[in-house]
């Protein structure tokens, strides 16, 4: 049986609510008064939890008290038990309580286009008092906007290295070579990676993980393609691919809808599983905020369908 047990079966909250008066005040006296009780009732509730434990909480020394071991023990349970407390009571709370306030979304271009318009819709729908904030920007910007607490919870490309924010994974997306439907790759059954050795190209920004996913492709095969722009906007680039510009890598959530209409060719790239990861971003604290709490369970909802959205042909 662990100490913590045997300590919790052996005193009651209102005797780890002194030992925390006295450690906090430093004496029975002051202890009493914090509390709002003589201190006599205060040095007969240490005498009777001393008796119970068979051990010193406090050494009296003089006018001076000093902790024991023990009541270390105890005064580190206290903290435990009235955080749990707390944390208890509050949440109870927020489930009696309708949900109101700001929620400030950051996100990338794609997540912003292709994610968040359908889990905001189930949110608007779930909690119509919510005022829900959207902004759109690079992985850094999103970042750095979470950290200075201007954002709430961000949705973004992952891995992202950071000691301060918690990362949890929740969609994974196939990457897809498009070309315009009259490029000469758009007639050929397989596209290998030597297809693409000197080709303009269209990509994401630099610095961003689907950027960063791609150059390590071309490295690997030992590519070396032209790159005549890069942009965040993924609408930008189909429709500089759309125009002839050049070919380019992403998402095939972003490129579906053009696909089913026509307007763009799409295929893997033969011996090559392109993969990106998109999770939620939010800094480490002991007990996340409702609003933050409540749109993670609400995409949980909506993520068979954007899951389904994300899946891409077999063939």
């Amino acid at each position: 049986m662990s100490w913590d047990w045997e300590l919790s079966a052996a005193v009651d909250l209102r005797q780890l609510e002194i030992i925390r008066a006295i450690a906090d005040t430093g004496s029975f006296t002051a202890a009493g008064e914090k509390l709002h009780v003589s201190q006599s009732a205060i040095s007969r509730q240490i005498l009777l939890l001393e008796d119970e434990l068979g051990e010193p909480v406090f050494h009296r020394i003089g006018r001076r008290i000093r902790i024991t071991p023990a009541g270390e023990s105890l005064l580190q349970l206290s903290h435990r038990v009235f955080q749990d407390l707390q944390d208890t009571v509050s949440a109870i709370s927020d489930k009696r309580e309708s949900l109101r306030g700001t929620l400030r979304l950051v996100g990338g271009m794609t997540v912003c286009l292709y994610v968040f318009p359908a889990l905001l819709a189930e949110v608007r729908r779930v909690h119509p008092h919510l005022d829900l904030k959207v902004t759109v920007g690079s992985a850094e910007r999103s970042i750095t906007m979470l950290r200075s607490g201007a954002g709430d919870l961000g949705m973004l490309t992952l891995p992202v290295e950071t000691s301060d924010l918690v990362a949890v994974p929740v969609l994974e997306e196939e990457l897809f070579l498009i070309t315009y439907l009259t490029h000469p790759l758009a007639k050929k059954k397989t596209i290998t990676p030597a297809d693409l050795d000197k080709q303009p190209f269209v990509l994401f920004e630099t610095g961003s993980i689907t950027r960063r996913l791609v150059e390590e492709f071309f490295a690997r095969e030992r590519l070396e393609p032209q790159i005549i722009m890069e942009t965040e906007n993924v609408e930008i680039i189909k429709a500089m691919v759309r125009h002839g510009l050049g070919i380019s890598i992403i998402p095939w959530q972003a490129v579906a809808a053009d696909v089913r209409t026509k307007q763009l060719f799409c295929s893997r790239i033969a011996g090559n599983a392109l993969v990106r990861q998109t999770g939620w971003l939010y800094p480490k604290m002991s007990r996340l905020p409702r609003t933050v709490s409540e749109v993670i369970r609400v995409f949980e909802t909506v993520k068979p369908r954007l899951e389904a959205a994300t899946r891409p042909p077999k063939t």
